[in-house]
């Protein structure tokens, strides 16, 4: 296996002097954590206000991170990734939009996007959360309740509207189904994960039968998951089913910790990163140990959980482009990671949102926050993309 994610040359061939030097200037600013925190509360606020800081923020944070407002633009983006052969996992970015129309307007959406991407060689899968089709008041109060063999407890009008979500879900999955593109449910905050899970084995047990369309979404950082992962595999082994996992270390951190502390439970969060780093290899371990039968999204922006995957890989003599492995990383970061594997073969993507700006701030403003407290993410990018600038100088 020849393979190195120092390779910058493969890392951004995609893009051009002055696109390298727009991305390094925002990663720039992203190294200043108070200019971050500043940005994050004031955006939103601004975006309401009518200013206009629509084009500088689709020059800037919008371009380095989403592939476009619609599918028409995001289209040119898929396009170039293909050359290179990353595949692209596309995403609806709307968020936070709560009412039935909404989640009615969502799963039509939803349907459209399942319907481009039967069109393109390169997207095998959608990216849809559960909380652009339901209520979060909705699901925390099933995760609270008692575990019934119905798995909700018996008022009449949240089970009806619990029904809905389930008919939401069951259309966008047969329709996926219909068009052979898999379907990759986001995890969410702990306090309503478990109804989410429960929905999620429900479909993958309706269309996972012959191969995997459904894939759920396990956050390692909490201490509980690979247990979880290994109890999944026995529901889908007991039921028929075939089982897909899309891992990753998980985005709800802070949030999860202040939760648990101000409300005086155990933190569901590991003690430290070692733990949720062990977690998370020996969840791939499991899953390619298992991979006649389980499917795997490795979700990492992580060196060496991707060059472990590789590795492991190889030693059970696994070709590069096994149809259950699968590597992402978010677009706009981790480049080095993304066009080095696809370079070696390896089935490879780009998790790409769409959707109009005023819509997907909320994902913008978790990237912006995610580069700037994430350990040494953001100056790892920038170490790549003055080391790219520099060979280009010189070659």
């Amino acid at each position: 296996m020849n393979i190195s994610f120092d390779n910058t040359e493969n890392a951004f061939a995609y893009k051009s002097d002055s696109e390298l030097k727009a991305a390094g200037f925002l990663f720039k600013t992203m190294e200043f954590p108070w200019f971050v925190q500043v940005g994050t509360r004031l955006t939103p606020f601004i975006m309401k206000t009518g200013l206009p800081v629509h084009g500088i923020i689709r020059k800037t944070i919008f371009k380095q991170f989403v592939g476009g407002e619609t599918l028409e633009e995001t289209a040119a983006v898929g396009a170039v990734l293909g050359k290179y052969g990353v595949q692209v996992i596309l995403d609806y970015g709307v968020e936070g939009k709560e009412g039935e129309d909404n989640y009615d307007r969502a799963t039509d959406e939803f349907i459209r996007v399942i319907n481009y991407a039967a069109t393109q060689h390169n997207i095998p899968f959608i990216s849809i959360k559960v909380t652009g089709l339901a209520r979060f008041g909705l699901l925390q109060t099933l995760d609270e309740a008692p575990r019934l063999r119905s798995g909700i407890h018996d008022h009449e009008a949240e089970i009806a509207e619990w029904d809905r979500v389930r008919e939401r879900m069951y259309i966008i999955c047969e329709a996926a189904a219909e068009k052979n593109i898999g379907v990759l449910i986001d995890a969410e905050e702990s306090w309503i994960q478990d109804p989410v899970d429960r929905l999620t084995i429900e479909m993958m047990g309706i269309f996972n039968k012959e191969k995997v369309i459904v894939y759920n979404t396990i956050q390692l950082y909490r201490h509980d998951r690979l247990n979880f992962l290994k109890l999944s595999h026995k529901i889908a082994q007991q039921q028929g089913f075939r089982l897909g996992m899309k891992l990753v270390r998980g985005a709800y951190m802070e949030k999860e910790r202040e939760r648990a502390r101000d409300n005086g439970y155990a933190s569901p969060i590991q003690p430290d990163k070692v733990s949720t780093d062990r977690d998370y290899d020996e969840s791939v371990r499991y899953c390619i140990d298992n991979v006649e039968d389980i499917s795997v999204i490795v979700a990492s922006h992580n060196d060496e959980s991707n060059l472990f995957t590789a590795r492991l890989m190889e030693e059970k003599g696994l070709p590069h482009n096994h149809p259950h492995v699968h590597f992402s990383q978010l677009y706009g970061m981790s480049d080095n990671i993304t066009f080095n594997l696809a370079k070696e073969g390896f089935n490879v993507s780009k998790y790409l949102p769409f959707g109009p700006i005023r819509d997907v701030i909320p994902y913008l403003m978790r990237r912006a926050q995610e580069n700037s407290s994430v350990s040494g993410q953001t100056g790892r990018e920038l170490s790549l993309i003055h080391q790219e600038l520099k060979r280009r100088k010189r070659a």
